[in-house]
């Protein structure tokens, strides 16, 4: 009896071993080339590289203080993003972070620690102006580029729009002219249109008339 446990127990060691193992086989690497950017005094983006070959379905990204005061955990699955943005964070202050990766069978070791350190409140827009390299300003700067080049579509678009209504009113005007002189014409009475007048203005006449003879008596 006590040897049927032995083996009973051994052999359910060796299967929840091998399940751990393939388990273990098939979780993705850990995540590589971890660094942080567009670094605010409120806010950091983190990004990240996956080794090729590899099925990632999220991501899961440890934040920590440095004095450790506080801790933060950011999980995100069913996206291929590699980078995130950590928000709320403090000014002037220490943290350090770690990725994993998600994937079919679980997530991976943890990344290298990375150290980064937040912006002070006054240094921000000292920052935007003097590192012109800086990938926050470079889209900055596209998207003012874009939202101007639309503003000035809009514009032509408008301008155009007013020429075609401007040149449809001016045609209407045309025709609207064009059929009150018409039907002017078409009002006028025949016998104004029929009866020829002299150029003194009275009516044709003929010029001979018959003399009436005269008849002289003579007294006797």
């Amino acid at each position: 009896m006590a040897r049927l446990l032995v083996l009973v127990n051994s052999a359910v060691l060796l299967l929840f071993g091998s399940d751990m193992f393939l388990v273990g086989a098939n979780r993705p690497p850990a995540p590589v080339n971890v660094s942080v950017m567009h670094l605010r005094a409120d806010s950091a983006t983190v990004s990240w590289e996956v080794p090729e070959g590899d099925i990632i379905i999220g991501f899961s990204i440890s934040q920590q203080r440095q004095d450790g005061h506080m801790q933060r955990f950011i999980r995100e699955v069913n996206t291929t993003s590699r980078s995130c943005v950590l928000w709320d964070l403090a000014e002037d202050t220490d943290y350090i972070i770690q990725v994993q990766s998600i994937g079919l069978y679980g997530e991976s070791q943890a990344s290298k620690k990375v150290h980064f350190r937040t912006l002070k409140k006054t240094d921000r827009f000292a920052s935007n102006s003097s590192n012109q390299d800086d990938p926050t300003v470079q889209g900055l700067d596209k998207s003012r580029h874009l939202q101007t080049g639309e503003m000035i579509i809009i514009v032509v678009v408008l301008v155009m729009w007013a020429a075609v209504i401007a040149l449809f009113c001016r045609q209407y005007d045309i025709i609207k002219d064009n059929d009150s002189s018409n039907n002017k014409e078409k009002a006028k009475p025949s016998s104004e249109r029929s009866t020829p007048e002299h150029h003194s203005g009275g009516l044709l006449r003929s010029k001979f008339h018959p003399s009436v003879p005269s008849i002289n008596i003579i007294d006797v």
